[in-house]
């Protein structure tokens, strides 16, 4: 052990720092052979007594012992001991009879031989001693082998004192290693492991066999690797990425004794990569697109590449109808899917009506377990397994819900939920937004409209009013006899059309505003449409035009009777309008979910695609209307969409063709 050396922070481990283990880590010279070295030194003086002291600043601790009583005390204080002296002097001390010797306290008796134990730079590392309890003269031959005793119980102590402190540095080394954030992994030169950190244990428990080498062979080989980007898929199919450096161990001659790899896993800082591109690209296709229905496909590619699931769903609260319905969908390319989008989910039905009835995002682990919100045919497919669904939320009201699938079991993540919810809130300010700019342009058009309805419905009216009044002012007696009846009929005909307009805006204006009395009472909707179209059928007696219906015997819904009379009135006189003769209307009525659905149908003239909104927002007429020349001021479809929304309803033209069919959805539950 006299050439051994022991790696440190300092190159080599000299006997002072190995003096300092000793005294910070007394377990150091737990090793063993203490008592053994002693007994064997008392032996080759031919004493009953063997002791070693280790000596440490002023007190001496025993480190083996020969012959002693079960008082000896593990720890002494080094002044007034024939140690001292040694320690002091540095040579061996001799004593022949320690009575006589004026060093030694009164009443000891005996001899004494001891010989200082020195470390590698010649400072005493401890003291060895053999006792005799009678005075006696020690021989050349006892000195000379209580001196060889001292130098193989320094090498012994030193030895001990190097395998702790070589263990201590690999105890902090592992404990270093393990706490890293990459995986280590070394190999000896036959590529036999021969080191793993906790994090790449971590790192084979994700991907199995596969990361034992991610470059640890070809290092062995001589090859340097550094941040080399490594992707691989992990054992539950999702894939793991790494970045690995990799690098051979050299030996003193040069030649490769081992190998180094260290592998950082990076799949969640990829992740975080791809989550902010995900929010940029939802946020371009926002900006970008005119309407959530042309923004939603590209906004649900951003989520499912992103999170490389499968499948993504968008849909849009129908309050009046109580169910949501799908905007959008997007399908990863190459995976196919049998299942069918239902037109629609009820409030708390389906993924999407659940999370819309919980408020809340739904994570289901798997859509094949017995308890899942996915409907049975989905679960059935076993195409997908786990899905999510988040709220689509502008401050406290849920326009929404957006909708991501798996095709694997997924546990819940924190990132993930987080991501989903903020690209929801992106949806729900756009879907908002569109709102606002939507009643802005109303806003616009209908003060256009407006302006265009004082300069020719009220201007037209007032018109033929002064026009005829005039000719009655001027007319003689013979002429007011005959012609008196014709005029005031014109003038009142006038007169009661613009008193419909004023009637109309007032009323439009009070519903709007809030100031229109509105009382929601149980009442009969089917009763009410019956005597609607008994009505429309009178008014149209003798007239080739066919009034069918399909009603209920009772359909109860909380409602004002007199406005909603009004809606069905508007509807069956629009439709007898704009009918031509051979005509054919359908009046149907019927609960669908917690919704009435009244619809009305006519082969008329028909709205086109881009005009259908436009009738609801206020004075407008079609293209087709104007051209026809049919009378009308443009306000019974505004007003009737005013009546329905204070019903928290809604009114819209559905697809019909070769006619025009008006949708109206009210709540069965009251509000």
């Amino acid at each position: 052990m006299e050439d051994a050396e022991v790696s440190s922070g300092t190159g080599r481990l000299d006997e002072d720092l190995l003096h300092e283990v000793a005294e910070l880590h007394p377990a150091s010279l737990d090793g063993g052979g203490g008592d053994e070295l002693a007994g064997l030194l008392a032996r080759a003086a031919d004493a009953p007594i063997g002791v070693i002291h280790l000596v440490h600043e002023d007190t001496l601790r025993l480190y083996g012992g020969y012959g002693l009583t079960a008082e000896t005390r593990p720890e002494i204080p080094l002044e007034g001991t024939l140690a001292s002296v040694v320690v002091k002097t540095g040579e061996p001390l001799v004593v022949d009879d320690l009575s006589a010797d004026g060093r030694v306290p009164p009443g000891c008796t005996g001899a004494y031989l001891g010989h200082p134990m020195r470390d590698r730079n010649g400072a005493v590392l401890a003291v060895c001693c053999a006792r005799d309890v009678r005075p006696r003269t020690w021989s050349a031959g006892e000195r000379a082998s209580i001196a060889e005793a001292a130098v193989v119980g320094a090498l012994l102590i030193t030895e001990q004192l190097s395998r702790y402190e070589i263990d201590r540095q690999r105890r902090f080394l592992d404990a270093v290693l393990d706490s890293l954030h990459d995986g280590v992994t070394a190999c000896d030169e036959q590529g036999r492991v021969v080191f793993v950190n906790e994090r790449m244990r971590r790192i084979w428990a994700d991907i199995g066999p596969a990361g034992a080498d991610l470059g640890l062979l070809s290092a062995l080989r001589g090859e340097h690797q550094r941040d080399s980007d490594v992707v691989l898929p992990g054992l539950n199919g999702r894939v793991r990425h790494y970045l690995v450096d990799a690098h051979p161990i050299t030996g003193p001659g040069g030649q490769t004794v081992g190998a180094v790899q260290a592998v950082q896993d990076v799949t969640r800082r990829k992740r975080v990569e791809r989550f902010r591109t995900c929010e940029l690209a939802v946020t371009t296709a926002l900006a970008d697109a005119p309407s959530i229905e042309a923004a939603g496909p590209r906004v649900l590619e951003a989520v499912v590449s992103t999170l490389e699931w499968v499948h993504a769903e968008l849909w849009l609260v129908d309050k009046a109808a109580a169910v949501v319905r799908p905007a959008a969908r997007w399908s990863a390319p190459g995976w196919q899917s049998d299942i069918e989008v239902p037109a629609d989910l009820a409030f708390g039905v389906g993924l999407a009506g659940r999370a819309w009835q919980a408020g809340k995002p739904l994570w289901i682990r798997d859509v094949g377990r017995p308890q899942s919100l996915i409907s049975p045919e989905t679960a059935a497919s076993g195409a997908l397994h786990s899905a999510l669904a988040v709220p689509v939320r502008e401050g406290f009201e849920i326009l929404g819900v957006l909708t991501v699938f798996a095709d694997t079991v997924e546990d819940p993540e924190d990132e993930l939920l987080a991501l989903m919810s903020g690209i929801a809130a992106h949806i729900g300010q756009f879907v908002e937004k569109n709102l606002v700019d939507d009643l802005q342009r109303q806003l616009i058009r209908s003060k256009n409209e407006y302006l265009a309805l004082v300069g020719h419905e009220l201007r037209t009216p007032l018109t033929s009013i002064s026009a005829y009044t005039e000719l009655l002012r001027e007319a003689d007696e013979v002429s007011l006899i005959k012609d008196g009846p014709r005029l005031i009929e014109v003038i009142e005909r006038n007169t009661n059309q613009l008193r419909d307009i004023i009637n109309e805006l007032m009323e439009l204006s009070a519903l709007d505003t809030g100031h229109a009395d509105v009382q929601l009472m149980p009442m009969d909707l089917a009763d009410v449409v019956r005597d609607s179209v008994a009505q429309a059928r009178a008014a149209v007696a003798g007239a080739p035009l066919v009034i069918d219906d399909d009603l209920p015997e009772q359909l109860v819904l909380p409602g004002d009777r007199k406005r909603l009379r009004q809606v069905v009135d508007n509807l069956l006189g629009n439709a007898v309008k704009y009918s031509p003769d051979g005509g054919h209307i359908r009046v149907t009525l019927k609960a669908t979910g917690r919704a009435a659905e009244l619809a009305v149908s006519d082969t008329g003239l028909g709205v086109s695609t881009d005009e259908r909104e436009k009738l609801f927002t206020g004075l407008y007429r079609t293209s087709r209307a104007r051209d026809s020349a049919i009378p009308g001021t443009g306000l019974g479809m505004t007003l009737s969409r005013a009546v329905v929304s204070r019903h928290h309803g809604s009114i819209e033209l559905a697809d019909h063709e070769g006619g025009t069919t008006v949708l109206v959805r009210l709540p069965l539950d009251p509000r």
